[in-house]
């Protein structure tokens, strides 16, 4: 199956608008205004351009919530989530006096009856359509999906949590929409858990929602499950990948460098920015790869272009290109999009000689278990004691500290107390502590001893040294294409289409061969779910297993994307108050 910003979410998504709103809207000739809330306005622009709308007789794009002046001339197209806020918005937009000639309401999701009663009370006679299209999800990456939630961390796992069951409908509520833009009805399985119920009530109601959906279609039939399976898993389920230091480019570069909103400012003479999303084909191309091969690759790269307009040969600077741009205008976008990268690789590389080198063999033979001959790791505090030693800053310190404790599965009061005085994090003991309520053990009594999981043999794949360690959800990815998963582990929820069950396996590490059961398979999907934020190592997992299967595209969502920054300041956060954490939320939806 193919992948890439063609073939990816956004393009499902933006085809999606364009058969309901847009398809709607062409009926009429005439030029309409678009009106969207916060959430459909980050939806529209993460899957088409302003010329985009344009080309479809669009004319403006306007925020609901702001005041706007009245064009009792022209229809409006309204697509907004069905929330309280919006409907009230909305009718006061016809109430007392209309703003526009006529509305054309598309909602991301089921509208409750009550606000439809409402808007049907007051503007009835100005209503041409109501829709509800199902798209309450964003389409992040071509493979990557979130909820824009990640509020949704501090709902879940804080013991002072006001709205963890609402929290997980609504979650419900979007993988639903998920499925329906993909039109899948897969079949759910969680990942079973002694301490944790969240996976399996997600499963529970996501199941059940879907149940509803897809009682009757359009054609009064009801649908039967797709070639698709949904795989539901709790953020503690691996600790480990969301606090490593992670080598490849997208990752590094989010976890080292302030991209805020996907946006990494740079200077290039002045202050300048890009946007790191998938228009920006390099990038693409680059973002899954080792940083070693992203700096091969870029000077290489700038080299052939100068090389094609017989620039000198020299040195690769930015002071070089900047120059060779002013002389050269016809390559100015090709060598901006070089720039941009040369300095993004040139800045995780200066944070990798500094210290990131260090740390990364230490966060790895404590992460695998085993140093880079293969020899086990017997004893972690001696791997532990030099980080320490070091003057790291205390962030990488908790990070190698939380990697010493996931190592034992938890590890005694006493020896915390001991790591805790010797990071100085007194004060701030709740980076550590917090685990707990996401199910990770960190105090556990000398006598207890908790099995950790098998992993895959990886010991024959080509790896870099300080690039050991494999997100645990890889090892589920390809258990669960070549049908290996435990049913003790990985109850069924709702049971599965045929085509998951047993004899159609894919290995995805043979080489590709067509066969009656793959072309029974091609096409089907495995859609994954985190509850509590995912990490970039799991979203390359993802673009990684699709491509060595080849029959089989895995889709990867989360309530939202983490940085270990982010991770372990949610963590924190979990021992304030409700009031609190609801500053927090505002925080993270700002």
């Amino acid at each position: 199956m193919a992948t890439g910003s063609d073939h990816g979410l956004k393009r499902v998504v933006w085809k999606r608008i364009k058969d309901t709103i847009i398809a709607d809207s062409r009926k009429s000739e005439v030029w309409k205004i678009l009106i969207l809330d916060h959430f459909t306005t980050k939806l529209l622009s993460s899957c088409c351009k302003m010329s985009d709308l344009m080309s479809e007789k669009i004319t403006i794009v306007e925020d609901l919530y702001k005041s706007r002046e009245p064009v009792p001339e022209m229809k409006a197209i309204y697509f907004m989530s069905p929330t309280a806020k919006c409907v009230e918005a909305f009718i006061a937009d016809f109430k007392p006096k209309p703003k526009y000639k006529a509305a054309y309401v598309y909602f991301t999701d089921y509208c409750p009856d009550d606000l439809f009663n409402n808007m049907k009370l007051y503007c009835a006679k100005y209503i041409r359509v109501c829709k509800e299209i199902n798209i309450s999800f964003m389409p992040q990456e071509a493979q990557v999906f979130t909820c824009d939630n990640p509020g949704a961390f501090q709902s879940i796992y804080s013991p002072n949590s006001q709205d963890k069951k609402k929290t997980l409908e609504t979650l419900a509520d979007q993988l639903v929409t998920l499925c329906a833009t993909l039109d899948e009805y897969p079949g759910v399985r969680y990942k079973k858990d002694s301490n944790m119920e969240n996976a399996k009530t997600l499963a529970e109601l996501v199941d059940a929602k879907l149940g509803r959906h897809y009682e009757l279609d359009d054609g009064g039939k009801k649908k039967g499950k797709t070639q698709a399976q949904l795989l539901i898993v709790e953020r503690g389920f691996d600790p480990v990948s969301p606090i490593l230091h992670e080598l490849t480019y997208q990752a590094m570069a989010y976890d080292l460098i302030d991209i805020q909103s996907d946006t990494y400012k740079y200077k290039d003479g002045s202050e300048k920015q890009a946007v790191l999303n998938e228009e920006d084909m390099l990038w693409v191309k680059l973002r899954h790869k080792h940083i070693a091969e992203v700096s091969e690759q870029i000077p290489k790269m700038v080299k052939e272009i100068s090389a094609s307009k017989k620039q000198p040969d020299g040195k690769i600077t930015i002071s070089n290109l900047a120059q060779m741009m002013k002389k050269m205008p016809v390559f100015r976008k090709q060598l901006t999009e070089k720039t941009i990268h040369l300095q993004l690789a040139e800045e995780c590389m200066k944070h990798f000689s500094n210290n990131v080198e260090k740390l990364c063999k230490a966060e790895q033979d404590l992460a695998v278990g085993s140093d880079v001959d293969g020899m086990k790791v017997k004893d972690p505090m001696r791997t532990l004691l030099p980080v320490l030693l070091h003057p790291y800053s205390t962030h990488d310190k908790i990070r190698a500290v939380l990697l010493y404790i996931f190592s034992l599965n938890g590890t005694t009061d006493e020896n915390l107390s001991k790591l805790i005085q010797h990071v100085k994090i007194e004060d701030d003991r709740e980076f550590i502590l917090n685990w707990k309520e996401l199910g990770v053990p960190i105090i556990t009594s000398p006598s207890f001893f908790s099995r950790k999981p098998t992993r895959r043999d990886r010991s024959q794949e080509e790896t870099y040294n300080l690039s050991r360690w494999t997100p645990v959800i890889k090892d589920v990815m390809e258990d669960a294409v070549e049908n290996k998963l435990d049913t003790r582990e990985w109850p069924h929820q709702s049971e599965c289409p045929a085509a998951w069950n047993g004899s159609g396996a894919v290995s995805a590490r043979q080489k590709h061969k067509a066969s009656a059961q793959d072309e029974r398979r091609s096409g089907s999907r495995l859609i994954i779910f985190v509850i509590g934020g995912m990490s970039f190592s799991e979203m390359r997992s993802a673009y990684e297993v699709t491509k060595a299967v080849k029959s089989c595209e895995v889709v990867i969502g989360s309530s939202h994307i983490l940085t270990p920054t982010s991770l372990l300041d949610d963590i924190k956060a979990l021992s304030k108050g409700p009031m609190e954490t609801f500053t927090i939320e505002e925080r993270s939806n700002a």
